[in-house]
């Protein structure tokens, strides 16, 4: 359909050449036209249509063939009812590029009757390979071709896709996401076995040692430039060197390097498929592997200064265990500061079995021990592999303890170590279930600055599981954020948008968002907001108005039209179809209320 279209736009390249080079005169008419003006609206939408297909993720296009190709065939409309608008016999054009035209505007016209039939095997191989677990490497085959996801670069490229989609939805993903994270680690084993770039001999292998292969730019982390050894992902689903990335948000910026936009929060995600891809591909190309984050066994002791010192770690572990109140407030003290320092550090002293004895002191009656225990364990849990320890060690119901009874720096600290257990699925349903929402919605009332920033961010990833947006919800979150929302000066509209986005997916986010007056609001941010802020309330509005006929009808009382498109032509592309969506709406209900009028007269 992409093929198709495009191939139908260049043919019209002759008309355009040809006036281009008319006289002034005959140009002057032709802006005059309607067509013109039609056709250039139409090859606007078209050409964001195109990229939005050359740069997103094909098995989402795939899965979603229908509504695609619904978009495919607006378009061909579009385009055709334009052309029939341009009066060919009064331009100044010859009869051969008229013939040509009216040629085009025929397949067009032809085309906006006749929908692409669907491609039944498509749909039968991606049944097949969703359902079974091993499914025929000829199948696959078919797939890879089909999709054109042949190469490492090709697999690259849409795990990125994949991870913008869903940063960007404004709906939940839920289970489309893992179906199409399902499909493309099928495709990356089936391309790791049968590829010929990735099946190199070992006589190929040692000629490439010396060769200088080009590193893909999708493996290079923006910062450095260097080939990335531990991809994580940040708020605004850029990939980065985690080292890179946690010096830049240690030396105190709130921005991503590459975008400029504001970080929602400082959270670092681990990139699992493209670590694999640029493995596959080191191992491919006959380049080292990156190596693995350093474990204290595997270094001798004072190697460095960066590395830990297992004795001492071990001699305040004792003192954990078997040491009084001030021998194990002082050993918590200097744990939290070690697992702070370094990875290295952090990979030690979960060896050397801290995190259980941490998780005890969690109940300490003591509120500086408590403190540092908890944020011991926040420290610890930047890595990713002891974030199953402590889970594992039942640290969560102590945490949710902690977040509601501790010191406010205890409360804090615990706030921010649930958001970073909560980036594992799983630890978010044993964390809503443990009671976390309505003492994070307390704290992100009463918090410090920094406090109250640690409670939405916890909020926020925690509602990403539908399970806990019900919660949320039913322990109060909406007025809150309506009142960060309308505090502009509070510092926190960012982190309130964010979070009503999210739940304005859910219906009962929905109800309860409408109940709190929040139109005014919305539209002001959509007037005068960040590109982000103005995306989200967009977001917000468009869940309202339609599931909402009244929401609707407040919305163009307050004025909703003009902003929104002023938001069509400015904002981000996500903003932008929602604002469009929107304005849709309004016109259907404006033509309901036109009919209404006529009847009663």
């Amino acid at each position: 359909m992409h093929g198709t279209l495009v191939r139908r736009i260049k043919l019209l390249s002759p008309l355009f050449e040809e006036l281009r080079d008319g006289n002034e005169e005959s140009m002057v008419k032709i802006e005059e036209i309607k067509g013109f003006e039609l056709l250039k609206s139409a090859l606007d939408s078209t050409k964001k249509l195109l990229q939005s297909i050359n740069e997103g993720s094909k098995l989402y296009q795939a899965l979603q063939k229908d509504q695609v190709a619904y978009k495919f065939q607006q378009m061909t409309e579009t385009i055709e009812a334009a052309l029939s608008e341009i009066p060919y016999d009064k331009l100044d054009i010859s009869e051969e590029v008229r013939e040509q035209i009216e040629l085009v505007h025929a397949q067009f016209r032809r085309a906006k009757g006749r929908p692409e039939s669907p491609d039944l095997q498509l749909e039968h191989d991606l049944a097949i390979v969703q359902k079974e677990k091993d499914p025929d490497p000829a199948i696959l085959k078919r797939l890879s071709d089909k999709l054109q996801l042949r190469t490492i670069n090709d697999l690259t490229k849409e795990s990125v896709a994949l991870h913008e989609l869903v940063i960007t939805s404004g709906e939940d993903p839920g289970e489309r996401i893992e179906e199409m994270a399902s499909l493309l680690k099928k495709l990356k084993d089936f391309v790791l076995t049968e590829n010929p770039e990735a099946d190199t001999s070992e006589g190929e292998k040692g000629l490439m040692k010396h060769r200088s292969p080009v590193i893909p730019d999708d493996f290079r982390c923006p910062i450095s430039l260097e080939l990335m050894k531990d991809p994580v992902i940040v708020s605004t689903g850029q990939t980065y060197e985690r080292s890179c990335i946690q010096k830049w948000l240690d030396a105190g910026h709130k921005t991503c390097p590459k975008t400029q936009q504001t970080l929602l929060h400082t959270a670092l995600t681990p990139n699992y498929v493209l670590k694999s891809l640029i493995a596959l591909w080191c191992e491919s190309n006959g380049v080292e592997l990156p190596k693995k984050q350093g474990t204290c066994r595997s270094r001798k002791a004072g190697s460095s200064a960066s590395d830990c010192d297992r004795t001492a770690i071990i001699a305040l572990l004792e003192k954990l265990a078997n040491g009084n109140s001030e021998q194990q407030r002082a050993a918590a003290g200097e744990l939290r500061l070690l697992a702070k320092r370094n990875a290295d550090n952090r990979v030690c002293i979960a060896e050397a079995g801290a995190i259980p004895l941490l998780v005890e002191l969690l109940s300490s009656t003591d509120p500086r021990t408590q403190e540092h225990a908890v944020t011991a364990l926040l420290n610890l849990s930047i890595n990713d592999s002891n974030k199953g320890t402590i889970v594992n060690a039942g640290a969560i119901p102590d945490i949710v303890d902690v977040l509601k009874n501790g010191s406010m720096e205890a409360r804090e600290n615990a706030a921010a170590t649930l958001f970073s257990l909560s980036v594992i699925d799983e630890n978010k349903v044993a964390i809503g279930a443990a009671g976390a929402i309505p003492a994070l919605i307390k704290l992100l009332c009463e918090g410090s600055p920094r406090g109250k920033k640690d409670a939405a961010t916890a909020i926020f990833n925690l509602s990403i599981y539908q399970g806990n947006k019900a919660r949320a919800v039913r322990a109060g979150i909406v007025p809150p954020l309506m009142r960060l929302l309308k505090d502009a000066g509070g510092g926190m509209v960012d982190e309130a948008l964010a979070i009503l986005a999210i739940l304005a997916s859910h219906h009962e986010g929905r109800a309860a968002i409408g109940q709190a007056d929040p139109i005014p609001v919305l539209l002001e941010v959509i007037r005068t907001g960040s590109p982000r802020n103005r995306e989200n309330a967009a977001a917000v509005l468009w869940s309202l108005c339609t599931s909402n006929l009244e929401q609707l009808k407040i919305a163009k009382d307050f004025g909703a039209e003009e902003a929104l498109k002023d938001l069509s032509e400015t904002g981000t592309d996500r903003a932008k179809r929602k604002a469009g969506s929107i304005l849709e709406l309004l016109q259907q209900l404006e033509v309901k209320e036109d009919a209404v009028s006529l009847s009663s007269l």
